[in-house]
């Protein structure tokens, strides 16, 4: 377990954000979670990338960071659902000599004693 977690912080980010709320934070972990969840499930379509003082492994025992190496070969041979951008010209911004003020502050959450 500890491995994992130490993956999700290193690799995958799990800690990079600074969020305001913690919804954000919840929705950042479910985001995480489907992220790890796909290099599992990735496993067996992915070819073996090792570095050169790593041995090989069987298909069905690449760890996520392996797998993780392997995955932008797989990213185009899945292609998108989604359309190409529409390009809409520039937009007007702010107006001229307004400020976008400060941000909502919120209390830090400590743990009882």
């Amino acid at each position: 377990m500890e491995h994992t977690i130490h993956h999700w912080k290193q690799a995958l980010g799990w800690t990079t954000p600074r969020v305001r709320h913690p919804e954000q934070a919840d929705n950042w972990t479910w985001l995480i979670l489907a992220a790890y969840t796909q290099l599992r499930l990735a496993r067996g379509i992915v070819a073996d990338r090792r570095l050169p003082w790593e041995r090989s492994l069987p298909a069905d025992s690449l760890t996520p960071t392996r797998v993780l190496r392997s995955f932008a070969t797989l990213l185009p041979l899945v292609g998108t659902p989604a359309e190409a951008p529409k390009a809409r010209g520039r937009s007007p911004g702010r107006p001229k000599g307004q400020l976008s003020g400060r941000a909502k502050r919120y209390p830090a959450v400590k743990k009882a004693a």
